[in-house]
């Protein structure tokens, strides 16, 4: 039931971010409740043309990286919030999210939410990390209120003092977004799964290794391949499909890398387009996400709706999406021996595999489906800004 019309905006660094996370919240909003929705991100012209006429574009340009244009990104935001007059902001990502929150409290924005969607200085050290703090420290304390994207990451940022108990909290079980269950539709899973291994020259007999995500070593691909290389040393049907791009500065050993390339194992298929991402899941019979850290694995939700079973790691973020023994298999992360014992044994135990997918799947619809995330974001921003 709509109540009396809100004027929001939502702040990303890029249009990619944009369009993955917020913009399907964006029309649900409008939809169900009438509100006046911008978004904000760097330039897009592509991206514009794309958006319904019901929610506003304007865009501002965010470098890459730290340097002096900041101050212009900043003296930008609070033009376009003291002109706009939004009664919430929401901010992702961590240059939009440095610059949003300073621009809004500013601009005196009564609602400056904090979407942490994932802490980045967790994967960095030394001088990096306790700069990358203190902005991450900065942003939460100029926030009126805080959505961490899990309940250990929220748990984590209380604990390094980013926030008080009291300011934070999780929306639902955690995550972001969710998954469109009916785009996915399991039922074409055979279909799409013969599309892709036909395309890849890989057999209906093969035993699928996937994964999903950049060719860096913080994604776990030096243990990717390592362990792997341990599964199909003494023959057998194994084969991984990495889907995604490789990083010039990937840092994953040259030596594996050049061993992958021509083991005649290992399909490396540089980035796909989101929608065909689906087809890739299918195709797999185990999705393999050693992650070192992780906001909280969009990919295991992705993987999940077409009953894709996976091994990932137990750290913040990437050990909560699904239960260990139940729905996953959880390894430490960096152990590139322990995650070749779990490939191996879902390799080798089909009814465990079995098992895991069909809960995977149940957990995903239940908990993670694009309806239930929607709904429940709906709940919490009605909450924050006194709707009744």
């Amino acid at each position: 039931m709509k109540g009396v019309m809100k004027k929001i905006c939502f702040v990303t660094t890029v249009s990619l971010t944009m369009r993955a996370f917020v913009v399907e919240t964006a029309k649900y909003l409008h939809r169900e409740l009438g509100w006046d929705v911008t978004l904000i991100c760097s330039p897009d012209e592509t991206f514009a043309a794309s958006l319904p006429e019901y929610l506003h574009y304007i865009p501002v340009k965010m470098n890459r990286g730290m340097d002096l244009s900041a101050l212009r990104s900043i003296r930008d935001f609070v033009r376009v919030f003291r002109r706009e007059q939004f009664d919430m902001v929401q901010y992702s990502t961590p240059n939009a999210a440095c610059y949003a929150s300073i621009a809004a409290k500013i601009a005196k924005v009564p609602v400056r939410l904090y979407a942490q969607w994932g802490i980045r200085y967790t994967g960095l050290s030394g001088v990096c990390r306790n700069l990358f703090r203190a902005i991450e420290k900065m942003v939460c304390r100029k926030s009126t209120h805080i959505r961490s994207v899990s309940p250990m990451n929220r748990e984590f940022g209380i604990a390094e003092g980013l926030y008080s108990a009291e300011k934070v909290s999780v929306v639902g079980n955690g995550g972001t977004i969710g998954v469109d269950l009916e785009s996915y539709g399991i039922e074409n899973k055979h279909k799409w799964s013969s599309e892709i291994r036909s395309r890849y020259g890989i057999s209906e007999n093969d035993f699928v290794f996937g994964f999903a995500g950049r060719i860096t070593v913080d994604k776990g691909c030096t243990e990717l391949l390592t362990a792997f290389r341990e599964c199909v040393q003494d023959g057998g049907n194994g084969k991984l499909l990495a889907v995604g791009p490789m990083d010039d500065d990937h840092g994953v050993d040259k030596e594996l890398i050049a061993w992958a390339k021509a083991s005649g194992r290992v399909i490396f298929t540089g980035g796909v387009p989101g929608e065909e991402m689906r087809k890739f899941y299918a195709a797999m019979d185990v999705l393999v996400h050693p992650t070192y850290r992780e906001g909280f694995g969009m990919v295991l939700q992705e993987a999940g709706a077409l009953g894709v079973p996976a091994i990932t790691t137990r750290i913040i973020g990437a050990s909560e999406v699904m239960v260990d023994g139940e729905s996953c298999l959880l390894v430490e992360p960096k152990d590139a021996a322990s995650l070749a014992a779990a490939m191996q044994q879902l390799y080798r135990d089909e009814a465990l595999a079995s098992r895991l997918s069909r809960a995977v799947y149940d957990r995903t619809k239940t908990l993670y489906s694009r309806p239930v995330m929607l709904e429940n974001q709906k709940a919490d921003y009605v909450s924050l800004l006194g709707e009744q």
